[in-house]
């Protein structure tokens, strides 16, 4: 059964020569961020489009999320990162064909202070990445929620950024500050970097406030912003405790149709050669 709209499918299938690397990156905690990162590469795969999700965040909870338990992540990003691992061998295969992960490890946790005499420490993760994913049409990277040494990695293995942010009050409190750095990495490490986009996740179409935020972001942001919106949904919630995405936990859930909207969104502007200004 297919997950993805024949409507992509054309677009989906055209040849690439090597992955397009994602960061997906907010410092600003429960966002829904590795909600996006797993279920956008779930969608990706059932699109045709092998994706590799490499898990950055100390947490886990990509890796928990696509069902790897902790005991089968022997080697992991930190290994990667070290230089004690090859990317091949630290790769697992999940539950959803065509979606593989590269595992996080706790360890992650003390990298700001492990690496920070390393010789070029901002390109530990792109030495170790950027030329060895040629299997995979897709890499999303889910970086840790803050602006440290783990996510400045990311940004630099990176050829674009993608955004989470929730629609909720402070929504563009601290994105000046993601941009900033965005920009930073931009004219110091890599050239290359671009913003994929803005996409505005947990809305609630009863709620006033978000209708309203959603309105403020598109004002200040304009088509930096998807048009495809994720709404809060409890299947979402519920999916990462069975170890499952939510397209495989309940794929006719709102929640899950938002991110295959949203999947087909992003590889029609990648196609067509489309980036948000």
């Amino acid at each position: 059964m297919s997950l993805i709209g024949d409507e992509v499918r054309p677009e989906a299938r055209a040849p690439t020569r090597r992955a397009r690397i994602v960061a997906v990156a907010n410092q600003k905690g429960g966002v829904g961020k590795t909600t996006t990162a797993i279920n956008l590469a779930t969608a990706l795969a059932a699109a045709g489009r092998p994706t590799l999700v490499v898990d950055l965040d100390p947490q886990g909870n990509a890796s928990t999320g696509l069902g790897i338990e902790r005991e089968q992540r022997r080697l992991t990003s930190y290994e990667l990162m070290l230089g004690e691992a090859e990317l091949a061998d630290a790769v697992l295969a999940t539950a959803v064909p065509g979606l593989s992960l590269v595992p996080a490890s706790p360890d992650l946790a003390g990298a700001e202070f492990e690496f920070i005499n390393r010789e070029r420490r901002e390109f530990l993760l792109s030495g170790a990445i950027r030329s060895r994913v040629r299997e995979w049409d897709e890499v999303l990277i889910d970086c840790p929620p803050s602006l440290n040494l783990l996510t400045i990695n990311a940004l630099v293995a990176a050829d674009t950024v993608l955004v989470p942010l929730q629609c909720e009050f402070y929504a563009l409190e601290g994105l000046s500050q993601l941009m900033r750095t965005i920009e930073r990495v931009q004219r110091a490490l890599n050239p290359r970097l671009e913003l994929e986009g803005v996409v505005l996740t947990m809305y609630d179409g009863r709620n006033n406030l978000s209708e309203s935020v959603a309105h403020d972001v598109r004002d200040h942001l304009g088509a930096k912003v998807f048009e495809t919106i994720i709404p809060r949904n409890v299947r979402v919630s519920e999916a990462p405790s069975y170890g499952k995405p939510v397209l495989i936990y309940d794929h006719r859930c709102a929640g899950a149709q938002a991110y295959i909207q949203l999947a087909g969104e992003i590889l029609r502007r990648t196609h067509a050669g489309v980036r948000p200004k």
